[in-house]
Formats: C-alpha cells, structure tokens, sequence
C-alpha cells in the first residue's frame, strides 16, 4: 500500500509541474550568449513560480550543456524528450545544432515543435520549428536601410564562409542592387586576416557590414581598426558585444553599429522592459543586456502560450499558423511569414566612445 501511494504522489507530482528543457551552448564558442539567453528565461520562470506557476503548476527549467556541438544537441535534446518527459523544448543557437535536433529520431517521433531557437529562420518539415526572433534577411535589411537614409551607399561585406552565410550573403548583395548602393568589396574571415582588413579598408566603403560570428567580428573588427579608425563598421544581433569589446577592445568598438532584435534592455519605457530589469535585480546578481531581454520575452511568450493551450485556444502549432498576436508588455508578437518567425522587431545600438550603447 505505502509503494502505491508513494507512485501515486510522484504522478501527482509531476503532473503539477510543466518542463521546459533546453540544450544550448553555455561553454563553447557561444556559451556568453547562451548563459545570457537561459538567465533571461530563467528569470521569467522564477517570476512566475513565485507568484504560484501558471494555473498551480511551477515550471522546472532543465538546461543542458552542448558546448555548441551540433551532434551534441541532438544529443542532450533526444534524452530531455525521452528521459526528462520536457513538454516544451526551447532550440540551441546556430543552424547545425538547430537541424541537428530536428533530425534526430527522439525528436521526429515526438510531437514536439523546437521554440525560438537562436538562428536565422528557414522553412522546417510541418512546422517543427517556431522561431522568435526575426530573419537574419530582416536585420540585414533594417541596417543597409539605416546606412541609406545617411546616404552611405558603398557598403565593403567581411564574410565567415558557411552555408548559412553565403545565403544571407547572396541576400545581402541583391538587396544593395535594389536599393541602388555598391558593394565595394567582400572579404572572408581567413587566417590572414590582418591582409583581409587591409584589402576592405582601401576598397573605399563607407560602411563594412560583417556576416559573421562573435569570435570572426571581434578578430576582424580588430584588424580593421588599425588601418581605419572611423569607418562605419555593423553586425547583427547574435554577435556577443560584451566579447567583442573583450577581444577588439574599447577604442575599437568606436563606429559601429548593430542590429538587435529587443528593444533597449537598459530602458524602463515598456512594461516588458521594467519587468526584465526589476526581476534580473531580483532573481539574478548579472547585467541586464539585450540576449538576457531576450530570453525574458521568449519564456513570457512561452508562458503565454501555455495558458491559451490551457483554455482550448490551441498549442504552439495552431497559435503560429493562426498568426494570433501576443502581448507581452509593449511589445506584440505574432507570426508574420513563411518560416513561422514570430516577431519583427528591430532596432539599432551603437557604441558610443565610452563603450556604453546607445540605442
């Protein structure tokens, strides 16, 4: 009798809770955007659990290491599917994790749709995939539009050659044809970079947009600065900018601008902006920054959405093909496109001298 009711309390038990797991890189190359991404969406949980969890039922945040290893995430994310019964699972950072975990058998079999992986978005088999942030087309678009309207029409690319990139790439370039700007010149992130940066800064552009990760910006960006000291240079928004300063240094982060996908994480003019930096201080002992806002608004979204599943309004699948906006504080989000990318926004931050950002 006694191990029939303990079995019948451990069902009990589990039954009040909802897992949300997560296989991300926390100590690869882009662990820094990783830790940040998971403490902001811890931090909207443990606002939740506190308050009671959603309908009486906490969540339990289950993450896991994949050092930014594709097979790795498969991996990690196969056995928080089939061991750790996750009933939403959040995706890694970077196309190859990202399909690694949709090809992998555990997740194929499941009914599982990966949530706001931290990638560029691409068309998925049935929807398997749901991504938050907007398009690496759309952040592209929004900063050669931004060098427009200054009238800075000679743009120079440096490029780290993988698949993703040269799509974005080839991108890139069509949309310069169409607005009427010039590539002056493209480079690829090599092991002589120090040439690479001297080529593009005697390419006479105006602006250099960088189509690569953290690391590959930070060690061009580095170069660059020392044959050109006031030229434009931009990124997107997957490129750590704390790393950036670290490896470029301060002086060099001078004239460049980036792209981003949250509005100002240091400002309290949206409910979602104040709740992310009151509950950062509260549950957490690090700086707010724009990947941390991030995360914040994927768990709210998330949390959102589990209570429309919980009032019959359909789960993650529906609510994306339904295109059905949510609130979640001054910033709506909804599914607009083709590849299930749930929101548009982006702005623009640029270093000032004193290597703070302004927005």
């Amino acid at each position: 009798m006694s191990v029939c009711v303990t079995l019948l309390a451990l069902a009990a038990g589990a039954s009040a809770q909802i897992v949300v797991g997560h296989a991300i890189d926390l100590s690869g190359p882009n662990g820094a955007i990783g830790r940040d991404y998971v403490a902001g969406i811890t931090t909207y949980f443990d606002s939740v659990n506190v308050k009671g969890g959603i309908n009486g039922k906490k969540i339990v945040y289950t993450v896991r290491d994949d050092r930014g290893v594709a097979a790795e995430s498969a991996r990690l994310a196969s056995g928080l599917i089939q061991h750790d019964r996750v009933s939403y699972l959040l995706g890694a950072i970077g196309p190859e994790s990202t399909q690694a975990i949709l090809a992998a058998p555990a997740f194929a079999d499941s009914r599982h749709v990966l949530f706001a992986p931290l990638t560029d978005s691409f068309a998925a088999p049935r929807g398997r995939v749901i991504f938050w942030r907007p398009s690496m087309e759309r952040e592209c678009q929004f900063i050669l539009a931004y060098f427009d309207k200054l009238g800075l029409k000679k743009v120079g690319i440096v490029l780290q050659d993988t698949p993703q990139n040269r799509k974005t790439y080839e991108m890139v370039s069509e949309e310069l044809r169409k607005r009427g700007m010039t590539l002056a010149g493209t480079v690829r992130v090599s092991a002589n970079i120090d040439a690479d940066a001297r080529q593009l800064s005697g390419s006479g552009a105006k602006v250099v947009l960088m189509i690569a990760d953290t690391i590959g910006a930070s060690q061009f960006l580095k170069a660059f600065r020392k044959h050109d000291a006031s030229t434009f240079v931009a990124g997107t928004s997957l490129i750590n900018l704390a790393t950036l300063s670290e490896i470029a240094g301060a002086r060099a982060t001078e004239w460049t601008v980036f792209s981003q996908v949250v509005p100002n994480p240091g400002s309290t003019a949206s409910v979602l902006q104040s709740e992310h930096i009151d509950m950062m201080k509260k549950f957490r002992d690090e700086p707010v920054s724009a990947i941390t806002l991030e995360g914040f608004a994927v768990a709210k979204t998330l949390v959102k959405v589990i209570q429309m599943e919980a009032a019959g309004k359909g789960g993650l699948q529906t609510i994306a093909a339904s295109r059905t906006p949510i609130d979640i504080g001054g910033m709506t989000i909804q599914p607009s496109d083709r590849k299930s990318t749930m929101s548009e926004f982006v702005d623009i931050a640029l270093f000032k001298r004193d290597g703070s950002l302004m927005y």
